[in-house]
């Protein structure tokens, strides 16, 4: 079991995100994993700095946390050849300690370039066409690549580090989790559903398994769950829309209704450390085996005092219920 900080991107500045990461090294996290995105959900958020950059200045600032992108899209903002050089720079920048997490992207973020956001099909047909760039770029050499999507020309990574950077695949249902079982070191997903990973294993996938956890630390049930109507009510609303919609005034548009009681029955709320672990079982019943805690509540520090103080120990003795318990 590994246990992963969410650096939030959409809701703190690149300095700020920094602080945090040193902060969950002293915490005792394993790894730190931060979305890279180019809008935030939500206005209201009001941040979403460049990944990359805010990475490399926590590997340089931190000794033994991980580092992760939870996830990138390399095939519609970034071209997979830039993808595959910049993982192999922050590889050997971070001594190891990189997590390459891929996915098939949200048009939140995508379609800022002008190249319009495929049907779902094509978006995994470009994946596969990203992952299989990124392998041969990495295998060293001049390389050309022409896919049905993408192509290469004459392209050299020159800077490889000797052990490459693990590549979690995100995955929602059979066909991404196939993706991520035949291109992929491990599986990236967002949701407690075992059919996930039993599909990732159906198809020969048998690395480690990624999932973050909805959170909220607050000193009471209400602040916490209020902070998270706030900025984070867009996490209920499934993958099927937040990978759909355009802009933050559409998640405006379409979290309306979302209420307090929903908040509350998809995230574990307030100081009571009982909560969590009972949030953090549901991931590990599913066969997840890296939890990224997602906290959404208004404290960060305060949040972190407290997993250093009563979380941490309670959710790396969680184990498997069996089957049928």
């Amino acid at each position: 079991m590994q246990i992963g900080y969410k650096l939030a991107a959409e809701a703190f500045g690149p300095a700020e995100l920094v602080r945090q990461a040193v902060r969950a090294e002293q915490a005792g996290f394993d790894f730190v994993e931060i979305s890279d995105h180019y809008h935030p959900w939500l206005d209201n958020q009001g941040h979403s700095p460049f990944a990359w950059t805010v990475l490399g200045t926590i590997a340089a600032k931190t000794e033994r946390i991980g580092l992760a992108t939870g996830v990138t899209c390399p095939t519609v903002r970034y071209h997979p050849a830039i993808i595959a050089q910049a993982a192999a720079t922050l590889a050997l920048l971070s001594e190891g300690r990189f997590v390459l997490g891929v996915g098939s992207g949200e048009r939140l973020n995508e379609h800022v370039v002008g190249r319009g956001f495929p049907a779902v099909a094509a978006r995994h047909e470009m994946l596969r066409e990203a992952l299989e760039i990124i392998r041969l770029l990495w295998s060293g050499g001049y390389r050309s690549y022409e896919g049905k999507h993408l192509s290469l020309e004459d392209a050299r990574v020159f800077d490889l580090p000797e052990e490459l950077p693990l590549i979690a695949v995100a995955a929602s249902g059979r066909p991404s989790a196939r993706i991520a079982a035949e291109l992929g070191d491990g599986l990236f997903a967002t949701e407690a559903k075992p059919e996930i990973l039993r599909h990732y294993h159906d198809a020969g996938g048998s690395g480690p398994a990624y999932a973050e956890v909805p959170v909220a630390w607050a000193p009471d049930e209400h602040t916490a769950a209020r902070a998270v109507l706030e900025t984070t009510r867009w996490a209920v609303t499934g993958w099927k829309v937040m990978s759909e919609l355009p802009n933050p005034v559409n998640f405006e548009a379409a979290t309306t209704t979302v209420r307090e009681e929903d908040i509350l029955g998809n995230f574990a709320c307030g100081p009571d450390p009982a909560r969590f672990t009972e949030m953090a079982q549901q991931y590990v019943d599913a066969g997840f085996d890296r939890l990224v805690l997602m906290n959404a509540g208004p404290d960060p520090d305060g949040f972190l005092d407290f997993y250093a103080g009563e979380l941490d120990a309670r959710i790396r003795a969680l184990a498997p219920h069996p089957a049928g318990s």
